[in-house]
């Protein structure tokens, strides 16, 4: 084949060279499984590979052209997918050793579109443990690092798949996100990444970790692949009862914007996201793709967002109570065994059996087999799922249910008519996607709550279940690098919130945005 750099390559450059036979599906998977060999050893992306089905499904399409069939947009597409997303047949360990054994027994809800489409799904991705974190530091696994400084964190919890984005390790990649999850780690990375109004992406055979803010989204080189991949596992799934299929408008609507009404659009800068925290370098990126954006065309409107200080606190109390649920039901014999045998995971002896049935006899209110949970789950369970399990069953506990989960349900709808009166004066909102660039490893894990401050401002998004959009910041004329840097070259991203179901607008806007600023993108 011609030599085709695969950081040139976007899905929709990917499909025009696979219609005109410059390349074939299964030679770009092989070029993305010998990129993998040779660099993931220092990223740390991928959990697991899946070689040789990727292969299979790859030259499936090529068989499907040779034949004259029509194929789409996603045929042959190598994509990443995080490893809380089941794909049948292959691991889903959410990056927890509770899960380390797991095989998933049936395909996720966007799987299954993604299969019909005939994509191509190269491994699954590291993650902070059961998507719990800001960072990938918390997987149980590995660190993922940051593709532009090795020394720096690939930002979370879908740090994975925004690395293997970013250092051309995968065409596209899907993530999760609970309050900031695909758009953080976009920002960090220099990606592009989208978190769709929640309903309009099935969370069917999504390992959950806080089901009324979870959403599953594409991360992307630009934004018009991120439509491709949102236009194709968007919908109603009958598996999950919060999916709809939303006034979305037509796949035309989506994959084809009308720049003229785009650039009609009334955007709203809010207040409180530019404040003292906000780092100087983010600020001034931040304020040259607003003024971007402004030049060609696009009105801005100062607007307030008046509880954003509260985000926050709602946020940590209503995520550890749905953990504590969520999570019930990974006892570590369940799903995967941490070890062979319940004797050997309580224990390892015969020994440490028949002392577990002493002790039952001595306490009647411990049982045999509550001692092996206890076992299995402190051994099964990292430190920050432990804290957030805890946090939650205390906020759920009798006596201070109302005092804080209710209470925060309360402020959740108090930040949600924020919004909804914001975009009475706005069509879209523009605001930072993260306080801070890429921090060091390690320079967080110490401090949760410095770790917690950086999701202050993708948060709120999902409280209000609105979509968002994260480009990084470019200059124009485009540079070679995916996205213009901060403080020593790394990148910064800002975010573009939309209206409840009106994905279609934002991302518009940020193609819009692209085609003025990367044109060699397209």
């Amino acid at each position: 084949m011609a030599h085709i750099p695969l950081q040139n390559l976007t899905i929709g450059k990917f499909h025009e060279g696979l219609l005109k036979k410059e390349f074939s599906a299964l030679e770009i998977a092989e070029a993305y499984f010998g990129e993998i060999k040779e660099r993931d050893g220092k990223i740390g992306a991928y959990l697991s590979a899946n070689e040789e089905e990727a292969l299979r499904q790859a030259e499936a399409v090529d068989v499907s052209l040779a034949e004259g069939d029509e194929i789409g947009l996603l045929a042959g597409v190598p994509l990443a997918i995080k490893d809380n997303i089941l794909i049948k047949g292959q691991p889903a360990t959410a990056a927890s050793k509770i899960l380390k054994n797991y095989v998933a027994s049936y395909d996720a809800g966007v799987i299954q579109k993604l299969k019909a489409e005939k994509a191509v799904f190269l491994g699954k991705t590291n993650l902070d443990e059961f998507a719990m974190g800001s960072s990938t530091e918390n997987s149980a696994f590995k660190i993922t690092r940051n593709p532009h400084d090795l020394e720096r964190v690939a930002g979370g919890s879908s740090g994975g798949s925004a690395a293997a984005v970013a250092a051309n390790l995968a065409l596209g990649a899907l993530g999760s996100d609970t309050g900031g999850s695909i758009r953080e780690p976009a920002a960090f990375c220099g990606v592009v990444g989208f978190k769709p109004t929640y309903g309009a992406v099935s969370r069917s055979g999504l390992i959950a970790m806080a089901s009324s803010l979870d959403q599953i989204g594409p991360l992307a080189k630009t934004a018009e692949d991120a439509a491709i991949i949102f236009n194709a596992i968007r919908g109603r799934d009958p598996l999950d009862a919060t999916s709809a299929d939303g006034p979305n408008g037509s796949d035309k609507k989506i994959l084809e914007p009308e720049f003229e009404k785009i650039k009609n659009l009334v955007v709203g800068v809010p207040e409180e996201y530019f404040v003292e925290g906000v780092s100087e370098e983010v600020k001034k990126c931040v304020e040259t793709a607003r003024k971007t954006i402004e030049s060609m065309g696009v009105k801005f409107k100062k607007i307030s967002l008046p509880h954003t200080k509260y985000t926050l606190s709602c946020y940590y109390i209503i995520v550890p109570a749905e953990v504590s649920s969520n999570l019930a039901r990974f006892d570590g014999i369940r799903y995967a065994r941490i070890a062979h045998n319940a004797r050997t995971n309580a224990g390892g002896t015969r020994n440490n059996a028949e002392k577990i049935q002493r002790d039952s006899a001595l306490s009647p209110r411990m049982s045999a087999l509550e001692e092996i949970y206890f076992r299995q789950r402190g051994r099964g369970f990292g430190a920050e799922a432990k804290r957030r399990i805890i946090l939650g069953t205390f906020v759920l506990s009798s006596g201070y249910y109302d005092a804080y989960y209710k209470k925060a349900q309360q402020v959740r709808s108090i930040i949600k008519n924020d919004f909804e009166n914001a975009f009475r004066d706005v069509d879209v909102i523009f605001a930072p996607t993260t306080p801070g660039t890429a921090f060091k490893i390690g320079e967080k894990t110490s401090d949760p709550l410095a770790m917690y401050l950086e999701d202050i401002f993708t948060v709120p998004v999902n409280l209000a279940g609105l979509p968002s959009l994260s480009l990084p910041v470019r200059e124009k004329p485009a540079r070679q690098s995916l996205g213009a840097g901060g403080k020593e070259g790394m990148p910064v991203g800002f975010q573009l919130i939309g209206r409840q179901w009106k994905d279609h607008e934002i991302l518009g806007l940020g193609q819009y945005y692209e085609r003025a600023t990367a044109p060699d993108l397209y």
